[in-house]
């Protein structure tokens, strides 16, 4: 345990910061989220004191109920019905098949409120999200845990609110979500799940989006970049001779919506991260950005255009490796309403010695001085006929 009566072990964060590569960095964020545990345990009690525990538990319970009523409140708007769709992610071996990810989506439409939670053996829901027809889990870490796909389909429906409501776990109250277990969206050990997070999540969104363009067609966009190009490069800092680890996700494009264009550049959906700004990442390892730019031309046509990827190349300043874990390469974000398809992501490795290597969605690759890593993220797909 690292905290004991309010106070942190020594012996146990001297065990965990021993075994990382960047021991005084992770100290730091380790230190800052219990400090964060204490200010919220500090505020929850100021509440508590001033209004009485009480109080405060009804209020929490207001919130949760304002959460469910919105929801009920769009669920209910939606014709009655079933929509479907399905998407892929890349397989890690070219020569296989991608992995499939389906998804029905079933408005049961208005029904009486009971006042039961969904929970509740006798509640009903209002929505049924079913992932059946998924495949089976895979070998490689793209496999998602049930958490993750659950907290997919509550990140889809609460984008959908004509208003920003709270987001409780009122929410879900009237929606059930299916995922089998043992598929790619409910894997279970010994499944490797690292890329769940980042790409499967990402995909899962693009097939709810997809199956709702059915039901409410006025309300999504194409597809966006659908890959959160996650790149770690890591070695030894010839500046301080100290290890150091750089990992970043790169931003790509929103699909076009039905009465505008898609917006270029930027981190879309299950993405909770922001751009490094080049001068910090300079300062900071032994990286240099030799492109940082728009990658022209890779939204996809229509009506209104999806939005244009990145191109990111960096170029290291000292032996080091390379990790790439990313999606899009074989599959293209997906157009609606007669909109082209974005483009795929690419990446490439220019060597010290003048050489060019291309590289997959996915790779682990040992990088000499002076070597030049690109990554060119998709576009989003277009909305509508040209």
């Amino acid at each position: 345990m690292l905290v004991r009566k309010r106070r942190n072990d020594p012996d146990v964060l001297a065990l965990l910061v021993s075994n990382v590569r960047t021991p005084s960095e992770r100290e730091g964020d380790l230190r800052a989220q219990i400090a964060a545990c204490h200010a919220g345990e500090a505020r929850v009690r100021e509440v508590c004191g001033r209004y009485g525990i009480d109080r405060a538990k009804q209020a929490a319970t207001n919130v949760l109920d304002y959460s469910e009523a919105m929801m009920r409140l769009f669920l209910e708007s939606v014709p009655p019905g079933t929509v479907s769709a399905e998407d892929f992610l890349d397989s890690d071996d070219p020569n296989e098949d991608p992995v499939r990810i389906a998804a029905s989506i079933n408005f049961s439409g208005k029904r009486p409120h009971t006042g039961r939670r969904l929970n509740s053996r006798t509640a009903s829901p209002l929505v049924t999200i079913d992932f059946t027809g998924s495949d089976p889990q895979v070998e490689s870490s793209i496999n998602a845990v049930e958490a993750i796909t659950y907290s997919a389909c509550f990140y889809v429906l609460r984008c959908l609110l004509a208003e920003d409501v709270p987001a409780t776990a009122g929410l879900m109250r009237p929606v059930r979500v299916v995922a089998p277990k043992g598929s790619v969206v409910n894997a279970v050990p010994p499944a490797a799940v690292a890329g769940g997070n980042v790409e499967t999540s990402q995909r899962i969104v693009d097939v709810l989006m997809r199956a709702l363009a059915q039901a409410v067609p006025n309300r999504i966009p194409a597809a966006a970049s659908g890959t959160m190009n996650n790149v770690t490069i890591g070695g030894i800092d010839p500046r301080t001779c100290e290890p150091f680890a750089y990992y970043e996700t790169i931003a790509g494009a929103m699909g076009a919506r039905p009465t505008k264009a898609g917006v270029s550049g930027v981190h879309t959906h299950m993405t909770n991260s922001l751009n490094t700004p080049a001068e910090a990442l300079e300062y900071a390892y032994p990286l240099r950005v030799r492109r940082y730019e728009i990658r022209s031309g890779s939204g996809g046509l229509g009506k209104h255009r999806g939005g244009d990827g990145l191109i990111r190349e960096i170029e290291v300043l000292a032996d080091c490796d390379a990790t790439l874990l990313a999606d899009r390469r074989n599959s293209r974000p997906f157009g609606l309403a007669g909109g082209q398809a974005g483009k795929p992501g690419a990446a490439c490795l220019f060597r010290q010695d003048g050489s060019l290597e291309k590289l997959s969605g996915r790779f682990s690759i040992r990088l000499k001085n002076g070597d030049r890593l690109r990554i060119e993220s998709p576009g989003g797909g277009g909305f509508g006929i040209q």
